[in-house]
């Protein structure tokens, strides 16, 4: 075997196919009984025909020249809404809205603050992003470019507000608003634990790579639609996918590599291949390989699916139609970021915690009506979709208690209780389930529950790179062994850039 892919997520999916073409014999090898990763769409409730997105669930860096390359047929929705942010102002119950309606976002911010300054405010920060969006976008299907030329394509002032210093500090000198400070903040903090004032700059690296994409896209069909594409694009290009077949070490050798596993009879395999490309998270690499990983990842959020009979009303008087259409943020005013990821560092497990936790909602069947039967379709049933922050792997507060934080939290802003609206399974039971970090070490295998399995990376070289590997940002510490998944530099979320940069650094090595 020329190349063997450890793991079937969708970059291993990409990897495989670019490598197939080129004329390379591939086989994917894959722990469970289908590909897809966390990129898979799912009936989790007995009875109830949705197909949830029950992991991953939007789209935003898939590159649409990579969809073209592929020849995928899947469609990506935009949604009209961006976010919708409840509070309580001083006529009562009211929500900052945020959509296509540009006087009505404007004229929204308004209502919150009394001026026109913190739209402005707003406008002149995404200004700002986008420049910086706009010069690395077009490098993230090519080698890494250095760092001196992104930071000649942006303004001293962009670098230094969203590169060099905290974002915080960005966020407290630009925005007056708590609460719209809180907004902008959460794309920094999605799957990662930190303060806005972190040291680390991860917030800025996670903020960075949620607005290089522009607006995140529904996937129509759900998640599933995406994977499955890509696993025809796989198997036509003659890539041979082993199923149930878990790889329990790798011996990378001077001229080959040596993969050994467990089969689906539980018998034990053998492949030698000259090439691995591991789609499995840097420090489970490092297990299989033999070596003890120091530090392992630690995720940090909750995730919570629900089908429910309609969406809920809220006190605000917002129709449900629009504020759960984009992204309904519940708990996530700044102070309130900051105050709960505070209490946790200093080992307040999140359920001792005061106050609705930070979280926010999103409505899939709002976009796409197509993940319902049409039974449901017709009744008009709803999903929803909660993930919440903070909510690290070694926290001690039992499942159910941090799903009814989750729930009471999304309350103080509706004008009725969820439970009457769920439907219930063919066992009676609500259609209601909470995924933790530890839920996803063992179901998809990601150290720590980590969703971009650690800690993301600039995308640019700081210094020039000792060959293709880590000039494609894909290498590791082992001979013949490259990595195609979100453990990548530009990995993370679901867009395909790593294991098509994987495929090309390898190829580029066999030249």
């Amino acid at each position: 075997m020329d190349v063997v892919v450890v793991g079937g997520g969708h970059n291993a999916l990409v990897a495989a196919t670019y490598l197939a073409r080129a004329g390379l014999a591939v086989e994917i090898l894959e722990a469970a009984d289908h590909v897809g990763g966390a990129a898979v769409s799912e009936a989790p409730f007995a009875g109830v025909d949705v197909r949830l997105s029950r992991y991953a669930y939007l789209v935003s860096l898939m590159p649409a020249a990579l969809i073209a390359d592929l020849g995928l047929d899947v469609s990506l929705a935009d949604r009209s809404v961006a976010s919708c942010t409840p509070y309580d102002g001083d006529a009562g119950p009211a929500a900052l809205l945020v959509t296509d309606d540009l006087p009505g976002t404007r004229a929204s911010f308004r209502e919150l603050t009394g001026s026109d300054a913190e739209h402005d405010a707003w406008t002149h920060f995404y200004e700002d992003a986008q420049r910086l969006a706009d010069a690395v976008a077009p490098t993230l299907l090519g080698p890494l470019p250095a760092e001196r030329q992104i930071r000649a394509a942006v303004p001293d002032g962009v670098w230094h507000d969203l590169i060099t210093r905290p974002l915080g500090e960005a966020l407290e000198r630009r925005f007056s608003s708590d609460l719209v400070r809180g907004v902008v903040a959460t794309d920094a903090l999605i799957g990662t634990f930190a303060s806005l004032r972190e040291t680390s700059l991860v917030q800025n690296r996670c903020f960075l790579y949620h607005v290089i994409g522009g607006p995140w896209r529904v996937p129509v069909g759900g998640m599933g639609a995406v994977s499955a594409e890509l696993r025809r694009v796989a198997v036509e290009a003659g890539v041979r996918i082993s199923l149930s077949h878990r790889v329990t070490a790798l011996e990378p050798g001077a001229d080959h590599v040596t993969v050994r596993g467990s089969g689906p009879d539980g018998g034990a395999f053998g492949r030698e291949a000259g090439w691995v490309l591991s789609g499995v998270a840097p420090a489970l690499l490092a297990e299989l390989c033999g070596d003890v990983v120091p530090t392992r990842p630690v995720g940090a959020q909750l995730k919570v699916n629900m089908v429910l009979s309609r969406l809920p009303r809220l006190r605000s008087g917002a129709d449900p139609a629009v504020a759960f259409a984009g992204t309904l943020h519940s708990g996530e005013a700044y102070s309130d970021l900051e105050r709960v990821h505070r209490a946790v560092a200093a080992g307040a497990p999140v359920g001792s915690l005061t106050g609705p936790p930070p979280g926010e909602v999103y409505c899939h069947t709002l976009t796409d009506r197509s993940i319902l039967s049409p039974e449901l379709d017709a009744a008009g049933v709803q999903t929803l979709t909660y993930f919440g922050l903070h909510v690290r792997a070694d926290d001690p507060t039992p499942r159910a208690d941090l799903l009814a934080a989750a729930v009471a939290g999304l309350e103080t802003h509706l004008a009725e209780p969820l439970e009457p609206l769920l439907l219930t399974d063919a066992d009676g039971r609500p259609c209601l389930e909470a995924k933790v970090p530890r839920d996803i070490e063992a179901e998809l295998g990601m150290p720590g529950g980590h969703i971009f399995h650690g800690d993301l990376d600039w995308p640019w070289l700081s210094e020039p790179a000792a060959g293709p590997a880590a000039a494609w940002g894909v290498a590791t510490d082992y001979p013949r062994v490259l990595v195609c998944g979100s453990g990548a530099v530009r990995g993370g979320a679901v867009s395909g850039i790593a294991g098509h940069n994987a495929a090309h650094a390898l190829l580029e090595l066999l030249t």
